[in-house]
């Protein structure tokens, strides 16, 4: 009977051990299959070249203000807004009357100067070597100096007195003086000749000035002036801009400063122009960075002319900071920001961990973290980022 009982209960007891094990394991498996499943992939390395984007705009060439030289009343307009002019073309007439008086009266008084010096017009660049008066002076000269000599010799002899002889040497001396005189009087006419001519040119070039002629290639960019119009000198008339070759100027940060030099080549886009790549080539650098936004001012020349960009345009100019760079990157769907905060959720150890990293350069479907953030070949979460949390027990899948 003892032994009966004591059966029993060793059967009981087995049979209570037999039945909690299976629940404990039920319970497990039960948590484990509650773990949320994410979708993962491996961080990967590439070879890029680093770049970053730059702002910029488009400048003319030459921007030039055409303007009057001498007043006058405009009697035509020969160009207009937005046409395409050479150089040489007439942009406008001014009235010439009072211009041709003037150098006809200046051309008068270069004929009575030249008639002084016994010249005509047509010996205006001839400097003379004597005048009618320097002639005369010359002609007495000879004469008194001819008694002068005769004169010398007999006051020796005594055929003549002294006081004769005196009263002779005083008259030589005198027309020699007068010789000087015509020679000086000679010079001064001439120099006045020159200043006429002088006038005349002046005159000559105010008169073209009345036909206003376009300084370079270029167009009409904005036009001031209007037919019967009476203007002052130095008045704005047009604007002209030389639009080819088109200058590129962008503002470079102070970090990226050493990448560019003279000679470099740049790529751009603007929005104006889609699905389209430009170049240029860096001609002037600033010597110092701007003291207040620490920029360096750079300047470049388009390779090619394009009749699509236009001097204003804004665009992004894509500058190389290093070639053949190795970098660490992430599938996009692998980064989540929220609130100004970028991150990326590791798995470690069936947890997730969270790395904040800053926007890195995008490459296709992947993107650039930090090497020090993100190791290559580690596990990162692709996919429904934004319920996850740092530390969270997670199942992986992929």
């Amino acid at each position: 009977m003892k032994n009966l009982a004591l059966f029993l209960v060793l059967l009981f007891t087995a049979g209570c051990t037999s039945t909690k094990r299976p629940a404990a394991v039920e319970a497990s498996s039960r948590s484990e299959a509650e773990l949320p499943v994410v979708e993962v992939a491996r961080a990967d390395v590439r070879r890029v070249d680093r770049t970053i984007l730059v702002t910029g705009s488009l400048h003319p060439d030459e921007t030039v203000t055409v303007s009057s030289e001498v007043p006058g009343r405009v009697v035509s307009v020969r160009a207009d807004f937005g046409q395409l002019v050479r150089k040489g073309d007439v942009l406008v007439e001014l009235d010439r009357t009072e211009l041709q008086i003037a150098l006809d009266r200046t051309r008068a008084a270069l004929a009575q100067a030249l008639a002084r010096l016994g010249l005509d017009p047509s010996q205006a660049d001839q400097a003379p070597t004597s005048t009618p008066a320097m002639r005369q002076a010359l002609a007495q000269l000879e004469d008194i100096r001819f008694k002068y000599e005769n004169a010398k010799k007999l006051v020796s002899s005594g055929d003549i007195s002294q006081d004769r002889f005196n009263e002779l040497e005083k008259a030589y001396r005198a027309r020699e003086a007068a010789v000087e005189a015509a020679r000086d009087e000679m010079r001064t006419l001439w120099a006045n000749v020159e200043a006429i001519r002088a006038e005349v040119r002046l005159a000559e070039k105010r008169l073209r000035d009345a036909t206003i002629r376009s300084p370079l290639d270029g167009s009409i960019s904005e036009r001031k002036v209007a037919p019967g119009q009476f203007i002052k000198d130095n008045t704005p008339l047009f604007t002209l801009v030389k639009t080819h070759p088109m200058r590129l100027r962008l503002e470079v940060p102070e970090s990226a400063a050493a990448a560019v030099k003279v000679g470099t080549r740049l790529e751009f886009t603007t929005d104006a122009v889609k699905d389209a790549v430009f170049s240029a080539i860096v001609t002037e650098l600033n010597p110092s960075l701007n003291e207040q936004s620490r920029m360096l001012l750079a300047e470049a020349r388009l390779a090619n002319t394009d009749a699509r960009l236009r001097p204003g345009m804004f665009v992004q100019v894509r500058l190389i900071l290093e070639r053949d760079a190795q970098v660490v990157v992430v599938p996009r769907s692998a980064v989540y920001t929220v609130a100004g905060l970028t991150k990326v959720f590791l798995v470690r150890e069936g947890k997730l961990v969270e790395r904040q990293v800053p926007p890195g350069m995008v490459l296709q479907d992947w993107v650039e973290v930090p090497a020090d953030r993100v190791r290559p070949g580690e596990t990162v979460v692709v996919g429904n980022l934004a319920p996850l949390v740092d530390g969270q027990a997670v199942r992986m899948k992929g």
